[in-house]
């Protein structure tokens, strides 16, 4: 079974001229799930891993996929406002400004190997603002989990210091 046989297309969603990869599809067949927690498995070891980290909100899906195929903890990156508590923010650009993301200040401890996983890599500003605030607050980061890479849009450069895992490329 192919993971990219899964994901439908929908054109000119969410806005003329842009065709949503949308991976829906792939989360109602419980073997598409398997083989996606296996194909994650396969290229970062357990031992390399002590915390997932799911960017909201699609990435909570991979990370708590991730997280109990592992059998490891999960915590939740989310834009700013949305988490009780102490937190820690990053903002950084997107295509027409700013955006900032948070996650609570406590959830990763000084040192843990922590996951990022997002459902699409694009041009890569969530992802490295999210590594950032991870660093921020002491923890490593062990790679980074992608369902999805849209390679021209060059996300890739900006965290390419990482290892990186993308189970489709378009």
């Amino acid at each position: 079974m192919n993971i990219r046989e899964k994901i439908a297309e929908y054109q000119d969603f969410p806005k003329k001229g842009v065709l949503f990869r949308d991976f829906g599809p792939a989360l109602q067949d419980p073997a598409m799930l398997t083989i996606m927690a296996d194909e994650f498995y396969r290229h970062f070891h357990p031992k390399d891993v002590d915390l997932f980290a799911g960017i909201e909100s699609r990435g909570f899906i991979i990370a708590a996929l991730l997280a109990v195929r592992y059998n490891k903890g999960m915590v939740m990156i989310r834009k700013a406002g949305k988490l009780p508590g102490k937190t820690v923010k990053t903002s950084y650009s997107i295509e027409y400004g700013k955006d900032t993301i948070e996650m609570q200040k406590d959830s990763v401890q000084k040192g843990q190997k922590v996951l990022i996983c997002d459902d699409l890599l694009a041009t890569g500003g969530t992802a490295k603002a999210a590594a950032k605030m991870v660093e921020k607050v002491g923890g490593t980061i062990a790679g980074f989990a992608f369902l999805i890479e849209l390679t021209e849009l060059g996300g890739m450069k900006g965290i390419s210091k990482y290892r990186c895992k993308s189970l489709v490329r378009y």
